[in-house]
């Protein structure tokens, strides 16, 4: 009996006290407020970007009572416990996936930034469109907790990259792609010792790589392409040995490629395509094991293939178009068992095609066009029917098929190249060439009957005849 009353006495303790913790749970959420120079903050951001001049009065209470989607905020403990728990705006996110509302025609960034020092993500993404907006170069002084920065796809953004990001150290993602933004990348970036991603591609940026780049030892993703950026590479970018993808293609590059930057192990993409690099492309490449996307095109290499290609066995697409290539293309290419894309066109390469390269199982697209190959094309046919037009041989002079080695007809026409010389097409009999040689064509067509008269006669009896006849003659006279 004494045990079932205490039973029932320790589950009521248990539901009492339940409830308490429920209430004061409760209580201490209702106490929990912004500080009102951060939220008065928020309410300036958004009227700058927005166009709903009531947003503030639908949104009075961002972090609890009337939230919206492109906010995100963070609860912080104050150090004295009399003091409530206080709510941080921490995220700030404008996009195409949140459609309501829109941002205004005039919208711009302002410098009511600064009150929110708590920030760690502000991703901004086609909002300024039509008028300008400039990138004010104090616009982030105050966010030292910032670690995701993206503005995209905004084309009236322009202005220098801030240098004072430099100062943000704890910032892993630096996104400013496809703005209008001007200016020399600011050699303070390489203090960003924590920084991962750097994206400035699709700018208008000018002025050298910083050669301090090496500062970035946390970089796995590198991507300048598509500014005005000069000089040359920095043999320093070599030190990063965590970067897995760098795309400098579409710049003004110059001088040769560095062979430091065969020693990044971990890279998997590599472009340099439309600048005005030399090379030839450094035997250190040899040691890029884990590449699989290598893209040249349009620099001036003027040298051959490297025979080490073919030992980069993660390689699924290689691009060298335009590069002014010479030689042959190696055999070793065959080994390539994961390529998909092979393009070597608008270069001097010479030889045949190798007919190895049709039977890479994955190979979907090959452009050997306007080169200066030659000779018969052994490409296997299920291979150049399976690839129909992605598989450019055009405007190789000194490259033919041969009917007669396809069941497809007209081969030579389908691939439009020439028929190989002494080769007819499968429409008739293929001559053989040995036999051809220093034959005239026949002055007699059709069959000839097995009595008919011979063409000629011999000279001896050519000669009797002639004489009985002007005998006869003679006699009569």
């Amino acid at each position: 009996m004494a045990s079932s009353l205490f039973l029932y006495f320790f589950l009521g303790f248990l539901v009492l006290a339940g409830e308490v913790i429920a209430l004061s749970s409760r209580n201490e959420s209702d106490h929990m407020v912004m500080d009102k120079e951060e939220l008065l903050g928020v309410f300036e951001v958004f009227d700058a970007l927005l166009d709903d001049p009531i947003w503030a009065q639908l949104h009075p209470q961002p972090c609890t009572d009337t939230p919206w989607p492109g906010i995100q905020c963070e609860i912080a403990f104050d150090e004295n416990k009399d003091n409530p728990p206080v709510f941080h705006v921490t995220k700030i996110h404008i996009g195409p996936d949140i459609v309501n509302p829109p941002c205004k025609s005039s919208a711009y960034l302002s410098n009511s930034l600064q009150k929110l020092p708590y920030l760690k993500v502000l991703s901004i993404f086609n909002c300024f469109l039509n008028s300008p907006a400039i990138l004010s170069p104090t616009l982030f002084d105050s966010l030292s907790s910032l670690e995701h920065l993206s503005l995209g796809s905004n084309p009236s953004l322009s202005g220098d990259i801030p240098s004072s990001l430099g100062q943000i150290t704890s910032l892993r993602v630096l996104s400013l792609s496809q703005n209008n933004l001007l200016g020399n990348i600011p050699n303070e970036i390489s203090g960003l010792v924590n920084l991962e991603q750097l994206d400035l591609s699709y700018n208008n940026l000018s002025g050298e790589i910083p050669k301090r780049i090496d500062g970035l030892k946390s970089l796995t993703i590198l991507d300048l392409s598509f500014n005005n950026l000069e000089g040359q590479v920095p043999h320093s970018l070599g030190q990063l040995q965590l970067l897995q993808k760098i795309d400098l293609g579409s710049n003004n590059i110059v001088g040769r490629i560095p062979p430091e930057l065969g020693k990044l192990k971990r890279l998997v993409l590599l472009d340099l395509s439309h600048n005005f690099m030399n090379g030839p492309i450094p035997e250190t490449f040899s040691g890029l094991q884990q590449l699989q996307y290598l893209i040249a095109d349009h620099n001036p290499i003027n040298s051959g293939i490297p025979l080490f290609v073919g030992s980069l066995k993660r390689l699924t697409s290689m691009s060298l178009a335009g590069c002014g290539l010479r030689g042959t293309i190696p055999n070793s290419l065959s080994s390539l068992k994961n390529l998909t894309a092979l393009s070597l066109d608008n270069n001097t390469l010479i030889g045949t095609i190798p007919s190895s390269l049709g039977f890479l199982p994955n190979l979907d697209q090959v452009n050997v066009s306007n080169n200066k190959l030659s000779g018969e094309l052994l490409l296997p046919e299920e291979f150049i029917i399976r690839l129909g037009k992605r598989l450019d041989v055009r405007g190789n002079i000194g490259l033919c098929t041969s009917n007669g080695t396809y069941s497809k007809k007209k081969i030579s026409l389908y691939l439009k190249t020439p028929v190989c010389s002494g080769k007819i097409d499968n429409d008739g009999p293929e001559e053989n060439p040995d036999e051809s040689k220093g034959m005239e064509p026949s002055r007699f067509h059709g069959n000839i009957s097995s009595n008919a008269v011979p063409p000629c006669l011999d000279h001896q009896k050519l000669l009797v005849l002639c004489i009985f006849v002007l005998s006869f003659w003679l006699f009569f006279l």
